[in-house]
């Protein structure tokens, strides 16, 4: 039978994407291999408990919502994530994978809605980008630049026009709290006329924490 470590499953409020307020079960599986500078999700870099996969629906199944969202970490650098999204949504789940865009997401099944990063330069981590994963996009799913500075934003809007991300998924631009102020960016996107969705972490302004609880 199938294990994956976990950090935690809780109910909560979805803070981002598209799904924004909608109640849903989050599936945090422990482990990442980047060290983004912004991350608000390290204490999963490590420790959490390997559970079944069947075992692991079981408990999301005592929320009684249709949302789940597998997360992390980053999911991906556990294989068995692969099966555990599949059995979800073979019991009628709406699935949304949160990834780093840094591993291989052509092996997810096509029925998940990918919420997939391209790190910025002030990531740390823009070496990681595995541009090949954008050819798996689709329209159910959403590419998010997480910005902390203008220089962020200018690389955003010319990985748009590169990439014509726009005919390929909706687009999420998101301001790390602290460093880039949200009014600002918010301007920019007006004035730029940018088609993209802004968004802010609806967790962080209700309960000031990375998990929503």
């Amino acid at each position: 039978m199938s294990l994956l470590r976990i950090t935690e499953i809780f109910y909560s409020l979805q803070g981002e994407s598209n799904t924004v307020g909608l109640p849903t079960v989050f599936i945090r599986l422990t482990g990442c291999p980047l060290r983004c500078v912004y991350c608000d999700t390290a204490y999963a870099f490590t420790g959490g408990e390997k559970i079944a996969i069947d075992d692991i629906i079981a408990q999301a199944e005592q929320y009684e919502s249709k949302y789940v969202t597998v997360t992390g970490g980053e999911p991906l650098a556990q294989p068995a994530c692969l099966e555990l999204m599949t059995k979800l949504l073979d019991k009628g789940y709406i699935v949304s994978l949160e990834t780093s865009g840094a591993l291989d997401v052509s092996e997810v099944d096509r029925r998940v809605v990918k919420v997939m990063d391209l790190k910025t330069p002030s990531s740390g981590e823009v070496s990681r980008n595995l541009y090949q994963n954008i050819d798996y996009l689709s329209q159910k799913d959403q590419l998010k630049f997480v910005i902390g500075n203008d220089e962020d934003y200018q690389w955003s809007k010319a990985i748009l026009v590169e990439y014509d991300l726009v005919n390929r998924c909706e687009i999420l631009f998101s301001p790390v709290m602290g460093l880039q102020n949200a009014t600002e960016l918010a301007d920019k996107i007006l004035k730029d006329r940018l088609p993209v969705r802004f968004q802010l972490q609806l967790h962080k302004i209700l309960w000031d924490d990375a998990q929503g609880k």
